[in-house]
């Protein structure tokens, strides 16, 4: 089954402090973006990908891809001023090669080839699937420093990408949402908004976003374990 990647590359970095995009952040030898992006590159079953960056951010994308000497097409397009935009503009060059679309975080890159397998034969049979973990602690609902309640953790999860759907599910979805000036902070909302049932499959603990300075730790000892289960 083949798929069309969004990988989401816009981002501004805020909260990393970096003053720039956190995507040119070095992480043992290589850019976020490039560890990110190379699982992809990897797996036949993506057969096209659209990487949505900055508008000043493009010929810069496509220079680093051109070093990379990349055989699988690669579409490079600017993103827009919220994620939800940024995906919409990527959506618009998805649906000529495949029957499913995965969206995924440029700030993700320990996405592997296991949860990708995971996440396609979910969707294939379903239509809407995404990836996240059981969360582990104990979980508060409160307002304005007040406990309200203790919620059941066994039902929550904490949601992460990749994100697939069948490519007209996506797309009905943004169409409705942006007819409703309805905002949403992932694709799934905007699926399950309109009536949709979303799937989820496991992911991985090590499927962290690079958001924080506190991370890069983080995610420099996932990688150097990675390179030790290699040797």
């Amino acid at each position: 089954m083949k798929y069309e990647l969004i990988l989401l590359a816009a981002g501004q970095g805020k909260r990393m402090q970096l003053g720039q995009n956190k995507m040119w952040l070095e992480l043992s030898g290589n850019v976020l973006f490039i560890h990110t992006i190379r699982t992809f590159l990897e797996d036949a079953a993506c057969c096209r990908i659209v990487v949505v960056a900055q508008e000043d951010e493009l010929d810069y994308v496509r220079d680093m891809l051109a070093e990379l000497h990349v055989q699988k097409e690669v579409l490079i397009v600017a993103g827009g001023s919220e994620r939800q935009y940024s995906v919409a503009k990527g959506l618009a060059a998805c649906g000529q090669k495949a029957d499913f679309v995965m969206v995924h975080d440029g700030a993700r890159p320990f996405v592997d080839q296991v949860m990708i397998d995971r996440l396609l034969a979910d969707v294939a049979v379903h239509g809407a699937t995404i990836c996240g973990v059981p969360v582990k602690d104990t979980m508060k609902r409160v307002r304005d420093g007040v406990i309200e309640e203790t919620i059941d953790r066994s039902v929550l999860w904490q949601v992460q990408t990749p994100q697939v759907f069948r490519t007209e599910i996506l797309q009905r979805a943004h169409e409705i949402a942006k007819q409703a000036k309805f905002l949403g902070t992932d694709e799934a909302s905007l699926v399950e908004r309109m009536g949709v049932a979303v799937h989820m499959v496991e992911g991985s603990y090590n499927n962290i976003k690079v958001t924080t300075p506190e991370d890069i730790a983080f995610a420099e000892a996932i990688l150097q374990e990675k390179w030790r289960n290699r040797v």
